[in-house]
């Protein structure tokens, strides 16, 4: 899996591929913390977890990057080492499901700067040949 940052007039966009879609979540997740800090502790922190469903893969990767958002926020900690799962619906119409973790880096240890929100401007998931490939704007 793999991210790269991309500039969008006064956004920030993270481009991603990965073979499975857990590893594309997790990537564009990657992407996020590199998006607000110029440089990632490689020790420290503790794992959280976190859980999301949504109606659609794109409304899921939307309330996924949402939670680790509000998780910087409420913990006071950078999301990194993102590792992710995603479950499509067992039936038509069901639900989407995101079983994720990160360790979450104080902010205290961190220069970051503040990305504001996720968007759906321009998000795109889809299946190429034989990988995931994302693409998610992020609010600065």
């Amino acid at each position: 899996m793999s991210y790269t940052l991309r500039e969008h007039t006064a956004d920030i966009a993270v481009e991603a591929t990965a073979p499975e879609l857990g590893g594309l979540f997790g990537a564009i997740a990657e992407g996020l913390a590199a998006a607000m800090c110029e440089s990632v502790p490689t020790s420290g922190g503790d794992r959280f977890e976190i859980e999301c469903r949504a109606e659609s893969v794109e409304a899921l990767l939307y309330e996924y990057l949402d939670q680790l958002i509000y998780e910087r926020d409420v913990r006071l900690v950078l999301p990194v080492d993102n590792e992710a799962t995603v479950q499509d619906p067992e039936t038509p119409g069901g639900e989407w499901r995101v079983t994720a973790s990160a360790r979450g880096v104080p902010l205290a240890e961190v220069t970051a700067r503040e990305i504001k929100a996720v968007t759906y401007s321009e998000m795109v998931v889809e299946q190429r040949d034989d990988e995931w490939y994302g693409y998610v704007v992020f609010d600065v």
